[in-house]
């Protein structure tokens, strides 16, 4: 059976500038963190954040979700690059591709939670205003795996097959399942429904990212089970499908205990203190600057004083004397 129809491949995922190489699978991570950062900041602002500690949060955040999705992927994969007639060094080259959306958004978290605390907001609340824009980035990234001929699935003809036609690495030129479109369609539902969840029900304290996290998960699931890669099994299911319902399990857990314990949405998530500091009491400036206006305002009794003076000095004569 003939494929009427396909998706092609690139030709190359790497163009070069001079000596400067433009790689595609790096434009769709870069692309893609852009975005997050873009719509977070809109979300943030709306909730009643400061334009910019969006931005200054993720400082933190991205480069530790870097390293954490490419640990993930080398320890999961260890035997690409640690085997026999493997070179170790090539682990450090993520332009290759292979960054573990676990491992991203596990160590990712944990600097976030570092750029939180340097600036007194809660985590829970900064991960909410991201999460849709987190989910639009993966959809964008998974862009990067179509540069790089990677992540697809079982053969196929459908007409929106994927064309792959290189032969490294033991890829085998035909016609696939395009699980790397599949999964960006799904991550770009995934971040509609976090907003319309988010509007609907007014999700706060983690809420948005547990919806996000779950969500993902379900697509996951499947869209893994598609896939043809070579990959570490447990029990008949590929180590990624049981990391996502272990997720999964645990993202709907913190949902439902969330709810219960801290209903509504915060109705602060950045604290506005004047000139950025605290008085010696650890309490904000601002709060403290009616006092010393009340303070200033307080009538002097000297003045008085002095006017009654004045006034008795004015008396005629006889009355002083009587």
């Amino acid at each position: 059976m003939e494929t009427i129809a396909y998706i092609p491949s690139p030709s190359r995922g790497v163009i070069h500038l001079g000596p400067i190489p433009l790689r595609g699978y790096a434009f769709c991570i870069i692309i893609g963190v852009f975005v997050a950062v873009w719509l977070g900041n809109k979300r943030w602002v709306a909730r009643g954040g400061k334009v910019g500690t969006v931005a200054d949060i993720a400082v933190w955040a991205v480069p530790f979700g870097l390293v954490g999705g490419r640990l993930y992927h080398v320890i999961t994969d260890y035997e690409l690059y640690f085997s026999e007639g493997r070179d170790w060094v090539d682990a450090f080259k993520v332009w290759q591709g292979g960054l573990g959306i676990w491992g991203a958004i596990a160590l990712g978290a944990v600097g976030a939670w570092i750029g939180c605390r340097r600036r007194g907001i809660p985590l829970p609340a900064w991960a909410d205003a991201l999460a849709p824009g987190i989910a639009f980035a993966q959809a964008i990234g998974r862009w990067g795996n179509w540069f790089n001929q990677e992540l697809y699935g079982r053969e196929t003809h459908l007409p929106w097959a994927l064309h792959i036609t290189s032969s490294t690495d033991g890829r085998v030129p035909g016609y696939y399942q395009p699980t790397f479109l599949y999964e960006s369609l799904w991550c770009v539902g995934v971040g509609f429904l976090v907003i319309w969840a988010d509007r609907r029900f007014t999700l706060g304290h983690g809420r948005a990212f547990a919806l996000y996290v779950a969500a993902y998960c379900v697509g996951r699931g499947w869209i893994e089970y598609m896939r043809v890669d070579d990959a570490h099994h447990i029990l008949g299911l590929r180590l990624n499908d049981w990391t996502a319902m272990i997720v999964f399990a645990l993202a709907v857990t913190y949902f439902v205990i969330s709810a219960k314990k801290r209903p509504g949405r915060e109705e602060v998530v950045e604290p506005d203190v004047s000139d950025g500091g605290t008085d010696d009491d650890g309490e904000p400036a601002s709060e403290k600057e009616p006092e010393a206006e009340a303070e200033t305002d307080a009538p002097e009794p000297k003045e008085d004083v002095t006017e009654a003076e004045d006034v008795k000095e004015d008396e005629p004569e006889s009355a002083k004397k009587s």
